[in-house]
């Protein structure tokens, strides 16, 4: 659509990507045509052992509220939802805004051209009127 302003790149929400790190690597297909792709190497799969969650270091220290200085949970918490909230009325408006531009084109249509219908009716009346009551006087002469 041509008339439908856009919003401002730092409204419109940014997706990121979420890495699954049990899944394998992807390799991209944009290798030249004309190499051959060398033949899988066929390797028996590597068995590690499970780790234990109770072996793996406690990291509640590096993320703890007090590594942030004078802002609490509640303020950040805050602040998050005060900006999403204004990025996702941004994009609502823009989306209601696109898909409403065409239904009321249309309505608008719709009404002027009852408007003009209506116009036309009364100004045939108005003018049927006044040759009327301008007959009436010129035989009343």
């Amino acid at each position: 659509m041509t008339g439908v302003s856009r919003p401002h790149p730092a409204q419109v929400p940014t997706l990121t990507e979420v890495i699954d790190l049990s899944a394998p690597p992807v390799v991209s297909q944009a290798a030249p045509a004309a190499a051959p792709a060398p033949a899988p190497v066929t390797a028996p799969p590597v068995r590690t052992p499970p780790i234990s969650l109770e072996s793996l270091p406690v990291l509640a220290e590096a993320v703890s509220p007090a590594a942030v200085p004078g802002v609490s949970e509640a303020q950040l918490a805050h602040r998050v939802l005060v900006d999403v909230q204004k990025q996702v009325d941004g994009m609502l408006e823009f989306r209601l805004r696109e898909a409403l531009a065409p239904v009321l084109a249309r309505h608008t249509e719709a009404i002027v051209r009852d408007l003009r219908d209506e116009l036309g009716r009364t100004l045939k009346d108005v003018v049927a009127r006044s040759v009327a009551q301008e007959l009436a006087k010129l035989r009343q002469r």
